[in-house]
């Protein structure tokens, strides 16, 4: 992205958090989400499972039916590590995506206890085809999605950066993970989680219709001893297999990388696009 476009991407940061956005603009109306899931395969989409090579669905992990992305462990006797990530097939710098997703069933065995009810949408993420066979993540930035286990307060769409750290109120964030200010969703209700990502200027995750984080600048761990590390201004986008059974009904985005070096339409279109406040409805 341009750099004369950064200090205007801040002044959308400003205008979003003022909550100056009329409800009065409806965002469906003049934009349409394209859909990266289209209910029936996963024909545009690139599978990774660690300690398999790229596209070998090790298990049947990556499977579609009645209509959603299930991801699922039957053929695993134990999950032994194997972390997965299916791939959409072509990378994004600036969007807006949303994801529907509910937690089902009980963890695989020999799941991690951290993996419970857990999963990501990752972000910024780098090319499939560059992991080793033996590689957990990708580097990216990770939107990670938990499920509550009905008694504790367990927030979702929180921050993970495996090979990465980012900006927050100005100063570099180096910690792996840390919770948003979303409410904790128990059992098997559908959720909606949404992020809205600005090239490598301002990422901001919503649930519900709610903002629950944002920040700045992502970026690729340092190297040579440097504080700050590669910014990341685009990357692929994938869905995580992390030892818990879960569903994906909906994914589906709005590319916004035309309106990137307009900063003032930006501003304009992002208002439209989260006037709305998007929940995600139970069957």
């Amino acid at each position: 992205m341009k750099a004369k476009s950064s200090k205007a991407l801040y002044t959308i940061l400003f205008v979003i958090g003022l909550g100056l956005i009329s409800s009065e603009c409806s965002a469906q109306k003049n934009f349409k989400w394209k859909q990266l899931f289209n209910g029936k395969d996963l024909n545009d989409w690139q599978i990774k499972i660690r300690h398999h090579k790229l596209n070998d669905n090790f298990g049947n992990t990556f499977q579609v039916n009645d209509g959603n992305i299930q991801v699922r462990y039957d053929q695993y006797s134990k999950f032994d590590e194997q972390f997965g990530h299916l791939f959409y097939k072509q990378p994004y710098s600036s969007y807006l995506i949303g994801v529907e997703y509910r937690f089902v069933g009980d963890q695989v065995n020999e799941g991690p206890g951290w993996a419970y009810r857990n999963s990501g949408i990752m972000i910024h993420g780098q090319d499939p085809a560059t992991m080793t066979v033996d590689q957990d993540f990708p580097n990216s930035i990770e939107v990670q999605l938990l499920g509550g286990n009905g008694k504790d307060e367990r927030s979702t769409a929180n921050l993970c950066t495996p090979g990465t750290q980012y900006v927050k109120d100005g100063k570099i964030v180096k910690q792996h993970c840390t919770n948003s200010s979303s409410k904790t969703y128990h059992g098997d209700q559908w959720v909606r989680s949404e992020v809205l990502v600005l090239g490598d200027s301002l990422i901001v995750h919503y649930v519900n219709g709610e903002e629950v984080m944002r920040y700045n600048k992502p970026q690729l761990d340092p190297i040579k001893g440097s504080e700050e590390g590669e910014l990341l201004k685009s990357g692929s986008v994938s869905l995580q297999s992390e030892s818990h059974p879960v569903d994906f009904r909906k994914v589906e985005i709005i590319d916004l990388e035309k309106y990137a070096d307009k900063p003032k339409k930006l501003e304009k279109v992002i208002a439209k696009l989260m006037a709305q406040k998007r929940v995600a409805l139970q069957e």
